[in-house]
């Protein structure tokens, strides 16, 4: 016999940074399938105004935001006469992310730049559905303190801590022993490292399991993405690094496990869809039906979990110096990488590069103040203008 499912409480006012990506787009077909229980109030994303404007008449919110002036302003034109607000630049993410009529904040803008609305975010109180791992990474410690002080709830989007979310509910923390993240081993899984050095962007892009956008697909070659997970981790869950595992799974069907003291081993499964664990994300505590087949364990077949070869892929190995090292090791880590995979995508770093970019801006000297948002974030830039020196030949990638 199933769960039952409980009466959603109708009508939650939802705000979405990052509207225009996967996760955003995701999200919003979740609240299409389900319009008298989800109300959309606020959208933003960056600079991508044609299809923030389909957004906005489909869903009427009350206030649209991009952070590039030149497409807010193509957006003001295009909703002038609909009585949908326009907002630009940062403030205008800040405020779609602290609106006051939203119950709930989908955080899903890639990379660093969601950092600071997700703060803003938590600061305001708000159920904070999170799929911008990065937030956790940059600033952590932070944005943990601020969720208890400001009585804000973290509910994970990503596949793998909405599992791990879902196992722990109604679970007593101290009986756990680890959290096993799993993990696709995406295009590249099996192949030598000879195949490496000509790996091309249409190749990493190529993911056998997932739709992500390209960041985040190329963080999944390099294994970097399950390395930002394990940080993320370590921060919604309060849990040591030595308690946080990382297994290849490629079947993508046990999206993570949680081993407690008496050797019981959990596991969440399900569809390889990111629509079930945003729908979960918006729903919690209840569950909504969305008309899914079931998950067909005949037809799978085998499951089977590898341990991650971290000497083919050490960007893994860097994301768990960076969290052992802390004192804003994750901020330079992040930083490096995200400039990296943009000089890959772009022609100007191959993809053996990347991990050696990352090692090498993690080897350099930066002091900043990693105990304040602003700090962070000034480490952050600090970091990105070694990486872009490094790849311009202003210093010797090692």
């Amino acid at each position: 016999m199933g769960f039952p499912v409980a009466d959603v409480n109708p009508g939650k006012k939802i705000s979405i940074l990052g509207s225009t990506g996967s996760i955003g787009s995701n999200a919003l077909k979740v609240a299409a399938a389900n319009p008298s229980l989800y109300d959309i109030v606020g959208l933003a994303c960056g600079s991508d105004w044609r299809a923030l404007i389909k957004q906005a008449r489909q869903f009427r919110p009350e206030v649209v935001a991009l952070f590039d002036e030149d497409a807010a302003k193509e957006a003001k034109r295009a909703l002038k006469g609909t009585g949908i607000a326009v907002r630009e630049g940062t403030e205008g993410l800040l405020e779609i992310a602290s609106l006051e009529g939203a119950d709930i904040v989908v955080s899903a803008i890639v990379g660093a730049a969601g950092v600071l609305p997700t703060y803003r975010a938590v600061e305001a109180g708000k159920v904070v559905a999170l799929a911008n791992k990065e937030a956790l990474v940059v600033a952590g410690h932070l944005i943990s303190a601020e969720a208890k002080k400001s009585g804000a709830t973290l509910v994970p989007i990503d596949s793998e801590h909405s599992a791990v979310f879902q196992v722990l509910l109604g679970q007593d923390r101290e009986a756990v022993r680890k959290v096993i993240l799993t993990a696709s081993g995406g295009p590249f899984f099996g192949k030598s490292a000879d195949h490496f050095s000509a790996v091309t962007p249409e190749m990493a892009l190529n993911h056998p399991r997932w739709k992500m956008g390209p960041k985040v697909t190329v963080d999944s070659a390099t294994m970097m993405n399950k390395g930002l997970e394990v940080i993320e981790a370590r921060w919604i869950f309060d849990l040591p690094p030595e308690k946080i595992e990382v297994l290849i799974h490629p079947q993508s069907v046990v999206h993570s496990m949680v081993e407690f003291m008496d050797g019981s081993v959990l596991a969440q499964m399900g569809l390889a869809d990111m629509r079930i664990p945003i729908s979960f994300a918006l729903s919690y505590p209840e569950r909504v039906d969305l008309g899914f087949p079931s998950l067909d364990l005949t037809s799978v077949g085998a499951l089977e979990f590898f341990t991650p070869d971290t000497g083919k892929f050490p960007c893994l190995k860097l994301a768990y110096r960076a969290l052992m090292e802390g004192k804003g090791m994750s901020v330079v880590m992040n930083a490096a990488n995200e400039i990296a995979v943009k000089a890959f995508l772009e022609g100007a770093l191959t993809f053996t590069g990347i991990p050696e970019l990352v090692e090498s801006v993690m080897q350099s000297s930066f002091q900043f103040d990693n105990q304040t948002i602003h700090g962070v974030l000034e480490g952050d830039q600090m970091a990105r203008e070694r990486a872009k020196a490094l790849i311009t030949g202003g210093g010797e990638i090692k």
